[in-house]
């Protein structure tokens, strides 16, 4: 949302594959895993007089994966993979996992980087140059960011009771999951219901956030500025469900690639 300029945004994340998360919304992952031994029901080991039953030994538990970060360095909250159901977040549970993708700090690096891009290009020329203008620049595109994530990943979905959730599809062509991944910022989860429904979260949160970026952006604020801000974060938040999409995929085919070798 920080960089105005889509061609700008789109040259970043076909060279970084970057969102800022919400982007997006959107940060490391809570990936769940079903063990193959997870449906099969306890046995009693009998010893070799078939008289002393052996206590029955559990059945491993699904598995939460932490810190599953995209190319290993980009943060991963709100993923769900290999399971299509989970209990919602609670409120604290959605704050929290916002505000660790947010401060992450590949997240403040990435913001960072992004001002120095800006700077280069003397994008809003009323910042100026120099330390100063920089820090304009990072100040704007980190409240930006924040704004934005607590918005639709937070914010939003506990007062309309939407799950912020990812859940990768992981099977299927390419075409169909990446039509899937990219239908996320249309389409979400109930919380109370698990149907599908029209992802409120999404456009009220980076809606607010442009219309909250208008009290500390320098002018002219205009509706199309507002709108500009809105339809890249939008694009941002597209991009980031792509990445989590295809990301065990893509660390399938490295960590094979690798061992091959």
């Amino acid at each position: 949302m920080a960089i105005r300029n889509l061609s700008r945004r789109g040259c970043i994340l076909s060279i970084a594959f970057v969102c800022p998360l919400g982007f997006s919304p959107q940060l490391q992952a809570q990936q769940v895993g079903q063990s193959p031994a997870a449906d099969t029901p306890p046995t009693q080991n009998i010893s070799a007089d078939d008289s002393a039953p052996v206590e029955a030994q559990p059945a491993p538990q699904p598995k939460v994966q932490q810190n599953d970060r995209i190319f290993w360095a980009l943060p991963n909250y709100l993923t769900v993979e290999n399971v299509s159901n989970l209990p919602p977040l609670s409120t604290g549970e959605k704050f929290k996992t916002v505000a660790q993708g947010c401060f992450d700090p590949v997240e403040s690096m990435f913001i960072a980087i992004q001002a120095g891009i800006d700077q280069a290009d003397n994008v809003n020329p009323t910042y100026g140059q120099g330390f100063t203008g920089y820090s304009k620049r990072f100040g704007t595109a980190y409240a930006d960011a924040i704004i934005g994530n607590f918005g639709t990943g937070a914010i939003f979905p506990t007062l309309l009771r939407q799950d912020p959730r990812y859940f990768q599809l992981g099977k299927g062509s390419f075409i169909h999951r990446y039509a899937y991944a990219a239908g996320r910022v249309l389409i979400t989860r109930s919380e109370t219901t698990g149907k599908v429904q029209f992802n409120f979260s999404e456009f009220l949160g980076n809606g607010m956030a442009a219309g909250l970026s208008n009290t500390y952006h320098p002018g002219p604020h205009t509706i199309d500025g507002s709108a500009d801000v809105l339809g890249t974060q939008i694009l941002m938040d597209a991009a980031s469900y792509e990445l989590k999409e295809f990301w065990p995929s893509i660390h399938h085919l490295l960590e094979r690639g690798k061992h091959m070798k």
